[in-house]
């Protein structure tokens, strides 16, 4: 990724990692001119909000959200959004283990 690309889409990466609501102005931060580095991140950020909410959703349906659980959950959750805010702050578009990929294939409509 161009350096010069990523410092200019690096503010909008950054604000998508700020909740749900943060990650749909970023969305529309990044209309117009379209960023490749920003979109990444975007993606990364809706996938991760988007994860952490079906998950609590389910938990509470499922019966399970007992204190052990939430916290296995926010954990989960804080681990995956402080190391896509890393690489963001970083310039770097390493995706999440596991997820990223899947969510950059997903979220195709973020663009």
């Amino acid at each position: 990724m161009q350096t010069e690309e990523a410092q200019k889409g690096k503010t909008t990466a950054i604000v998508a990692y700020l909740t749900l609501v943060g990650c749909l102005i970023a969305i529309t931060m990044n209309l117009e001119p379209k960023n490749t580095f920003a979109r990444f991140h975007i993606r990364q950020a809706f996938g991760i909000h988007i994860l952490f909410h079906a998950m609590a959703i389910v938990a509470t349906y499922a019966g399970i959200a007992v204190a052990s659980a939430t916290t296995v959950l926010y954990l989960l959750y804080m681990a995956m959004w402080i190391f896509g805010f890393v690489q963001a702050l970083n310039l770097s578009t390493k995706p999440l283990p596991f997820l990223g990929p899947l969510f950059q294939k997903w979220f195709t409509f973020i663009n």
